[in-house]
């Protein structure tokens, strides 16, 4: 993990490197940077070893996904939404560089990760291409992310909208979508049958559901040295969670059942990056 962590990084700042202008591009790099587990490109490597694939044509769409991940994390933290001044233990990227340039600046990844798919992935058919593409705008878009993040703020301080059909929705696209597509993305780069490829999938919807339900447990138990951003958001601004909805023991019992569901999945895939990956949320949330 940590060795592949290291490869993210180095291709993350090779992929996206100071230009002008100056303090655009600081910006996009800044929150890129930001050390994180860089769970989703590690998804899209694994998924391409996993299945045949060389992880050395998978990096520029993995890169890709952080950069689109990293910008959904931008405009998340704005006064405008989520209103947070932490993104892993450092300030975040409006409290650094300012709202407006913030703003320019997650505009700038959703434009710019495309790109470096298109130019660096030299090894890949345009067919992939295309297909990968098609997967980064539908699940970054309007019928993805994005979504998610709408149901999301309506819902907030409106209990009328606490419903579990919108907290699946916000949990399926605002969180699960972009699991979805790292998974696919490296299973298509490899070249996955059809049966392999839609196994992948489901363990994705799956994996994003629990990492989720994770986090909102977390927000009530653990603290800010371990999070790196403001905790307890979620109840005081009323926001729609699996605690809120169904309280916390409960919300634990889901998500053991889903990470248990998760460990038969990944018997047939042989490997050990994921079941770390699986340990570790357990781990951090004391199942």
């Amino acid at each position: 993990m940590d060795e592949l962590i290291k490869k993210i990084d180095e291709n993350l700042d090779k992929f996206l490197p100071q230009e002008y202008p100056d303090k655009l591009f600081k910006s996009m790099r800044y929150t890129v940077l930001l050390e994180g587990k860089r769970l989703r490109p590690i998804l899209c490597l694994e998924f391409c070893r996993i299945f045949g694939g060389k992880i050395e044509n998978a990096m520029p769409s993995a890169c890709a996904i952080e950069m689109l991940h990293a910008q959904t994390l931008i405009h998340d933290d704005l006064p405008c939404m989520d209103n947070d001044d932490y993104r892993r233990g450092k300030l975040s990227n409006h409290k650094v560089f300012g709202e407006a340039v913030a703003t320019l600046a997650g505009d700038a990844l959703l434009t710019y990760a495309p790109q470096v798919i298109l130019r660096n992935s030299t090894n890949l058919s345009p067919k992939v291409k295309l297909a990968i593409l098609d997967d980064f705008f539908r699940f970054g878009g309007a019928r993805g992310v994005i979504a998610g993040q709408v149901i999301d703020i309506e819902s907030e301080g409106n209990i009328s909208n606490h419903t579990e059909q919108n907290l699946k929705f916000i949990h399926k696209h605002k969180t699960g979508d972009l699991f979805r597509l790292a998974v696919r993305t490296g299973a298509r780069i490899a070249n996955a049958d059809k049966i392999s490829f839609e196994k992948a999938d489901e363990f994705a919807k799956n994996f994003g559901l629990a990492f989720q339900i994770a986090d909102d447990i977390l927000d009530v138990t653990s603290d800010f040295a371990e999070m790196g951003k403001t905790l307890g958001k979620d109840e005081k601004e009323s926001k729609l969670t699996y605690v809120s909805l169904y309280d916390l023991d409960n919300a634990k019992c889901k998500l053991l059942s889903i990470l248990e569901k998760c460990d038969i999945m990944i018997d047939e895939f042989n490997s050990t990056i994921l079941e770390n990956i699986l340990k570790d949320i357990r781990k951090r949330v004391n199942l």
